[in-house]
């Protein structure tokens, strides 16, 4: 499978001529750019998919209109669907700890591609996994969760939900990086690992990977530029 990360949750990953991209982010407009809320990575353009996820709705995840290719949308819901690329487990979840209160739902996000069952956390903001959810998520190869805090889950959340899950890989994102002015950088989760890989590019193939292993490997694609 390979695996291209545009920045902050927004991936493509594509096999056997099908591809998947979830949550395209908007550049800031003018008034969140007064606000002092800067998002640089590169504007998402060229980008085809069959099926496109949104795991909700603020402006830096649902920017469907930026993938092409007529994807069909599955966008802020829970429930076992069908889509072109197989079935696909959403499942409901909160973007805080208040059980959603104060910054609404979030949709997790389960599907087989490749033959690899991959995880996309969306802005999970949880203190952990309910019982229910771990059950609904089931195993997984390829875990890509925020790790930058505020909003969302920081390193001792995200430590957290991967000993829930038991990924073989993980894929940090939505964290701060000289392209982003919010969140908190991902060294505090990333120093919790023996095993980082940093890959040269934005994008990997999930078959020139290392091994592996117990714990996981992490993966740190480069910053999109």
């Amino acid at each position: 499978m390979h695996v291209r990360w545009y920045g902050q949750s927004a991936f493509h990953l594509a096999t056997g001529g099908r591809a998947v991209f979830l949550d395209p982010f908007h550049l800031p407009d003018a008034e969140r750019a007064a606000r002092g809320i800067r998002i640089a990575y590169p504007p998402i353009r060229d980008a085809q998919a069959d099926l496109l996820l949104i795991t909700h709705e603020h402006f830096d995840h649902n920017a469907a209109e930026a993938v092409g290719g007529d994807p069909l949308v599955i966008r802020s819901t829970a429930g076992t669907l069908d889509s072109p690329l197989g079935r696909v487990t959403a499942i409901a979840s909160e973007h805080d700890p208040e059980a959603g209160t104060r910054r609404g739902p979030n949709t997790i996000f389960v599907l087989e591609c490749g033959g690899l069952r991959v995880c996309h956390c969306g802005d999970f903001g949880q203190t952990a996994l309910r019982p229910e959810q771990r059950r609904a998520v089931g195993r997984v190869d390829l875990l890509l969760l925020p790790v930058g805090g505020g909003p969302t889950v920081g390193a001792d959340g995200a430590l957290e939900l991967v000993r829930q899950i038991s990924p073989r890989w993980v894929v940090p994102m939505h964290y701060r990086t000289p392209a982003l002015n919010f969140l908190e950088p991902a060294d505090a989760f990333l120093a919790r690992f023996e095993r980082v890989h940093r890959c040269a590019t934005s994008a990997f193939c999930t078959t020139e990977l290392p091994p592996a292993a117990d714990p996981p490997l992490v993966v740190l694609p480069a910053v999109p530029a």
